[in-house]
């Protein structure tokens, strides 16, 4: 093989393939596995808000959608996760599309975002999706659940490590029928989750997935280089809106004791200490992390986070995509090369135009 003539134009399309530039592996756990249980390795992302006929361009929706493709197919192929859990606002415009549209959009989300035999894909729902709790009608709830297969709660358990999946609009607690449903399912998961725990040695409290940041005043106690930017960073919370209740925080916490909690929602990065005390002979501790957007429309450095999970411990690594400018850039540049190579080749002598010019007969 030439370098010249092959390896080249590689090298060229690589900054048309984003993720190509993603240095990030699988955190390393600390503490040797019980009884030798694999640990779980899962993919967390969220707000990919795929663009539909109500917003955007057509041009900017073509982009994003194969930015995240190329970037999340990339993902895939170098890391091989077991599990993959998207955290909500799949679509931007789920809660006001028809049911034609609504099939177009699962179908699109199901091309760009293919998972490989062995992995398989979880998803709560998120605002976008089926729309804040005022307006969401059973028919938006419905056709979620039944074609994303995401109900209002779900228990995912693997080697001893539970899941649990939450839709943060059903966490009202009005008395609504969802709401209703979905602290049903939370009180008998956390019966098993809490009884398993303690009769079986290596299985643990759950984690908790869901689209809506646990209760927090503001993003002021976010410090990550990530994190919302100043002065937004300070803007004051609106429960129910920019994150769950502080009741039905302290529901979820007391009921599940979890030991890590995701969300997302902000489309910025956080990582908070919780400390909880419902009576003063215990208390529960966990770290919570809110997971960035994945989408290039909404920050200019997205990220998506790598967990290896075991029933001892939960490791967590972020992964940075490069920044759209830096992309650009790159592009650019190689697009020049490119031309200078291209031009370089036909304008240089070859045996053939060596003998046309000399007068030789070929």
């Amino acid at each position: 093989m030439s370098y010249s003539t092959e390896v080249f134009p590689l090298i060229v399309l690589a900054p048309f393939r984003p993720s190509y530039i993603i240095q990030c592996g699988w955190p390393a756990i600390t503490k040797k596995p019980i009884d030798g249980l694999k640990p779980v390795q899962a993919m967390v992302l969220a707000d990919t808000h795929l663009l539909g006929s109500r917003n955007g361009h057509w041009f900017d929706k073509w982009r994003r959608e194969w930015q995240m493709h190329r970037a999340f197919q990339t993902a895939m192929t170098l890391h091989q996760p077991e599990i993959v859990f998207v955290l909500g606002d799949l679509f931007d415009e789920g809660k006001w599309c028809s049911q034609k549209e609504f099939d177009e959009y699962v179908k699109t989300f199901f091309n760009l975002f293919k998972v490989p035999d062995g992995t398989t894909m979880y998803f709560v729902v998120g605002n976008h999706d089926i729309g804040f709790h005022y307006s969401i009608t059973p028919q938006l709830q419905s056709r979620f659940e039944k074609q994303l297969d995401a109900p209002p709660v779900r228990l995912v358990s693997v080697r001893g490590n539970h899941f649990v999946l939450i839709n943060s609009m059903a966490m009202e607690r009005d008395g609504c029928a969802l709401c209703s449903r979905a602290v049903d399912e939370i009180d008998k998961i956390a019966v098993v989750t809490i009884n398993i725990s303690t009769i079986m040695y290596y299985s643990k409290h759950a984690i908790s997935f869901q689209h809506y940041p646990l209760y927090r005043e503001s993003d002021s106690m976010c410090t990550e280089p990530d994190a919302a930017p100043l002065p937004e960073r300070n803007n004051l919370f609106v429960e129910r809106w920019h994150c769950l209740s502080k009741e039905s925080t302290e529901y979820l916490v007391e009921s599940l004791r979890p030991r890590a909690a995701f969300g997302a929602h902000t489309h910025h990065s956080c990582m908070l200490r919780h400390s909880f005390v419902p009576t003063e002979s215990h208390k529960i501790e966990f770290v919570e992390y809110t997971v960035p957007s994945f989408s290039w429309r909404n920050r200019p450095d997205p990220k998506y986070y790598l967990l290896t999970v075991s029933p001892e411990e939960v490791k967590v690594s972020k992964c940075a995509m490069p920044r759209e400018w830096n992309m650009q850039v790159t592009a650019i540049v190689m697009l020049l090369l490119l031309l200078l190579y291209c031009k370089y080749q036909i304008s240089r002598p070859t045996q053939s135009n060596y003998k046309l010019l000399s007068g030789k007969k070929v």
